[in-house]
């Protein structure tokens, strides 16, 4: 969910002052801002429950589907919180767009954050797969207490599927863009994983923390600067792989452009937006069957 630009550009970053941690404070929580995603947020939820996230943080923007009643279905009362927040904020001075995943991710890390170890900001189109050990938790081993960490994303086209197909959306979806650190528009950026209780600076792609500034880690442990990771050298899905199931079926990308954005200034923007992407990310692909490979290693069934 994103705003593009108006005449003036919006703001997407603020900074904050860190929560403090409490005493018992642990795992790993999910913050996610949703909207009418009721098709695949039980596979979601059940997939990172099975990979160790202890809490969902969900900011649900005026869903009219049956998401948060399925999300009330799949977790246990004390693993979901969910906060209503659906309209646009906007700076009455300067009349720009203030970008409302942002201020949701600041207030998961100020209202929530001191509870957890780690919380990791992510859409629910993407998956956290650890590429070593079965949790997160076990994935992140070699990033010790560093609070900032970058994920880059591997993004997953059609698969040639015309329509949605039966199914779990993790078995149906295994080629993506060959090169998550391509040049191409749209197709390269980061989510992160951060300690909630060290960070400054809160932004959708980045973060900055009190300590390191805005120095980030692979999931190797090897720390960048924010620019440098997009460096060749930044590039590791050694242990935990950020899967971007981007347009699912064709079906559903052309679904997904017609309702538009809520975050959008117009219909063609995001078609622009959204085509593009997709031609870049099916310009060359390569088969990517980790979270087969992990589903069935794991005896993880999310049928």
């Amino acid at each position: 969910m994103r705003w593009f630009k108006t005449k003036k550009t919006a703001i997407k970053k603020l900074a904050i002052r860190p929560p403090k941690p409490e005493p018992d404070r642990r795992g790993i929580a999910i913050a996610v801002c949703v909207k009418d995603e009721a098709n695949y947020i039980e596979e979601w939820v059940r997939f990172h429950r099975a990979v160790g996230i202890c809490h969902f943080i969900v900011y649900d923007n005026g869903s009219s589907d049956q998401t948060c009643a399925l999300l009330r279905q799949a977790l246990d009362a004390d693993m979901l919180t969910i906060v209503p927040w659906a309209g646009q904020m906007s700076d009455a001075g300067e009349d720009r767009l203030i970008d409302g995943q942002v201020v949701a991710f600041a207030h998961a890390i100020l209202n929530f954050g001191g509870a957890f170890r780690r919380m990791a900001f992510v859409d629910a189109d993407e998956f956290l797969l650890p590429m070593r050990g079965k949790t997160v938790e076990e994935a992140l081993a070699e990033v010790g207490d560093f609070p900032n960490v970058s994920l880059p994303w591997h993004m997953f086209g059609t698969s040639g599927h015309k329509t949605k197909p039966k199914g779990p959306l993790a078995l149906n979806y295994t080629k993506r863009a060959s090169d998550p650190l391509s040049n191409e528009e749209h197709v390269t950026n980061f989510k992160c994983i951060v300690d909630p209780c060290e960070v400054i600076e809160v932004s959708v792609h980045q973060f900055k923390t009190r300590e390191f500034g805005d120095l980030t880690a692979n999931d190797a442990g090897k720390r960048f600067s924010r620019r440098a990771r997009k460096s060749r050298e930044f590039y590791s899905n050694r242990f935990l792989q950020l899967n971007h199931y981007y347009s699912k079926s064709e079906e559903e990308l052309r679904a997904k452009i017609a309702r538009g954005s809520a975050y959008a200034v117009s219909k063609q923007q995001l078609e622009e937006k959204m085509l593009t992407t997709m031609r870049h990310i099916e310009a060359d692909v390569v088969e990517d069957r980790a979270m087969i490979e992990f589903l069935e290693r794991n005896g993880i069934d999310l049928r």
